[in-house]
């Protein structure tokens, strides 16, 4: 039998999304003891639920070095999508970004889809000029695209994030983790979008970040994708 494991934090929907869930799962109330289960190998999945993200990154992070990511599995209308980094102090750099690329693509692959790749940057390419930082963007934009294109199918859309979605990317990279947070935050906090939480990429585990502020639909789809994650 699967065991899954998830956190109680103040938000008690997941109590109730895990009531709702059609397998059993095994509810902890600290971050101690949902990082107990994510070194038990008894437990085949762990999700955050409504506890809080330092100690359990930290702990990560330690244990595996900066190669832990996040991206968001979000459902817009029939189309899934992974939005990354989500993770306020991800994707910094190129370099973190190719990481990022290389464990989505992976992840992408290992749930049956071609990687489609939208860069996404802070302006159109005729603002450049207009800020040090949207040139930044804009140019770090334009030299990772030129790096992976051989790799992976990937363009360059600049601001035009509609752009991407409406061309079914399946991999949204935003220009920072801050930015990619407010995206998320906007899409499904705001919007109401379907996401069905965060796959941690770097572990072998499979430990799915959700946020605080989910609500019990929200939180049991996050169950049901850590479930199907365990069986594939």
């Amino acid at each position: 039998m699967v065991k899954i494991a998830a956190g109680v934090g103040e938000n008690k929907k997941i109590i109730e999304a895990a009531q709702k869930a059609n397998f059993p799962v095994i509810l902890v109330q600290s971050e101690e003891k949902l990082l107990e289960m994510l070194l038990d190998s008894e437990i085949d999945a762990v999700v955050r639920g409504s506890l809080k993200a330092s100690a359990i990154m930290n702990y990560l992070r330690n244990e595996y070095g900066h190669t832990i990511n996040r991206a968001s599995y979000i459902k817009i209308d029939e189309h899934k999508l992974l939005l990354a980094p989500v993770g306020i102090d991800e994707g910094k750099n190129i370099a973190e970004k190719l990481l990022l690329v290389d464990q989505c693509s992976k992840f992408l692959k290992k749930i049956g889809k071609t990687p489609k790749i939208a860069i996404i940057s802070g302006g159109r390419s005729q603002d450049l000029g207009r800020s040090p930082h949207i040139d930044q963007t804009i140019n770090d934009g334009e030299k990772l695209a030129s790096i992976i294109k051989d790799k992976y199918l990937v363009k360059h859309y600049y601001i035009l994030i509609e752009q991407a979605i409406k061309d079914k990317c399946n991999l949204i990279l935003a220009p920072d983790g801050i930015s990619g947070n407010l995206i998320f935050r906007s899409l499904v906090l705001i919007a109401s979008l379907k996401s069905y939480g965060a796959i941690t990429l770097g572990i072998d585990k499979i430990f799915i970040d959700t946020s605080r502020e989910q609500n019990t639909e929200g939180y049991l789809r996050a169950l049901n994708f850590a479930h199907y994650l365990t069986k594939i």
